[in-house]
């Protein structure tokens, strides 16, 4: 440790706070190698605050990760709104925030909660570090709200881990504040290490060596409606030419979303609809699948580090780095559009090994060391001055 902040925590007779302030499930994820690694900092004390805004999905991976929360909003309601989420966390935060006066509070990527967090941490002069900074799409709805909070989040921000040499571009273009380091993406430390576990993924009914598994996941508002309809249309069509496949389909709990899906694939013998699957069991069913189809952002950077092809069940991505890299295709939600680019994989051997083989541009799996390194050096930059 460098002598600067060896004085540092000298003068101040105690290591350095940090709060990491997380919501959701895909946050908690992604954000488990970094509080693995700041709790294990004798530089830093760090408290884990949630929000609240999934429930028992994030205590899931929490328990995945071993790692407990010091404090819980507990702010989830149902039918709960975007204007809902952001009242409750700020509100919250600002008493927890004023008690804990950490120096340095982090966020990661651009939930309602990621952004409250950031505003909280504004209004009481903390300086924020935005984890999963610089993805954009340049459309503020589409997808909504995610990109107006990571914007909003990037003018908040003193430090910007962005995880490629494009989301560093962006965040230069955009002229914002404080320092941009260029990280790799934690969803790939987190990914790897439950990998590594070779988890199970046990779904009734469904041999893994009978089919080639399809693994799909919906669940983004701007598809909800007409598009959902669309989507699960493109299903069966894909079903219907290639008969050696099986659809696995977790549910998102919303009615919204689940409902439609249940009415139209849940009487089909080779469609398999589940609850959502922990994230150990996700991790198993990746592995296992042959191919992905998704509107999620995380599975376009998890999915490449496992060797599996990813259709993108949108008409923009914030991660245009996969899609030139080969690893991904948009393919948006025409029902005729998904059956074209399936069969192409389906169907090619040389197509499919193509995008399994090509090298994932999101990192490799060092991203939450270099975070710590980077805040270290942070403060070893503020001891200096003081």
């Amino acid at each position: 440790m460098c002598s600067a902040v060896l004085w540092f925590m000298a003068m101040s007779r105690s290591p350095i706070p940090v709060s990491i302030i997380v919501g959701t499930r895909p946050e908690a994820i992604k954000m488990a190698p970094v509080i693995q690694k700041f709790r294990s900092s004798r530089l830093f004390t760090t408290q884990v605050i949630l929000t609240g805004q999934h429930r028992e999905m994030v205590d899931q991976v929490m328990e995945l990760f071993d790692l407990t929360a010091d404090q819980d909003l507990a702010i989830m309601q149902p039918k709960q709104t975007l204007t809902s989420i952001t009242c409750s966390s700020l509100q919250g935060l600002e008493t927890l925030l004023q008690t804990l006066q950490p120096r340095l509070v982090l966020v990661q990527g651009d939930t309602t909660t990621a952004f409250a967090a950031a505003l909280a941490a504004f209004y009481q002069q903390i300086p924020v570090g935005h984890v999963e900074a610089g993805l954009r799409t340049d459309n503020l709805y589409n997808p909504y709200p995610e990109e107006a909070n990571r914007r909003l989040i990037s003018q908040l921000s003193w430090l910007h881990f962005a995880p490629t040499s494009l989301a560093v571009e962006h965040l230069q273009r955009s002229s914002v504040p404080g320092e941009i380091h260029q990280t790799g993406n934690t969803v790939i430390d987190a990914l790897l290490s439950v990998a590594d576990r070779h988890p199970h993924c046990e779904v009734p009914g469904l041999d893994w060596n009978q089919y080639r598994v399809i693994l799909a996941t919906v669940h983004r508002r701007e598809n909800w409606g007409e598009p959902l309809q669309d989507i699960a249309t493109g299903f069966l069509k894909v079903l219907d030419k290639f008969p050696d496949t099986a659809l696995l389909l977790p549910l998102h709990r919303n009615p919204t979303v689940r409902n439609p899906l249940q009415a139209t694939l849940g009487n089909h013998p080779r469609v398999f609809l589940t609850e959502p699957l922990d994230y150990a069991e996700l991790v198993g069913a990746i592995q296992r699948s042959y191919l992905l189809l998704t509107d999620s952002g995380g599975l376009q950077e998890e999915a490449p580090s496992l060797g599996k092809p990813v259709l993108v069940l949108r008409e923009t991505t914030e991660r245009p780095e996969a899609i030139v890299a080969g690893t991904a295709k948009l393919v948006g939600t025409d029902p005729n559009r998904i059956l074209e680019t399936a069969t192409e994989l389906l169907g090619n051997p040389r197509a499919y090994d193509a995008m399994a083989k090509a090298i994932n541009p999101f990192g490799d799996g060092h991203a939450s060391d270099r975070i710590l390194q980077i805040v270290t050096d942070y403060f070893e930059g503020i001891a200096s001055r003081e």
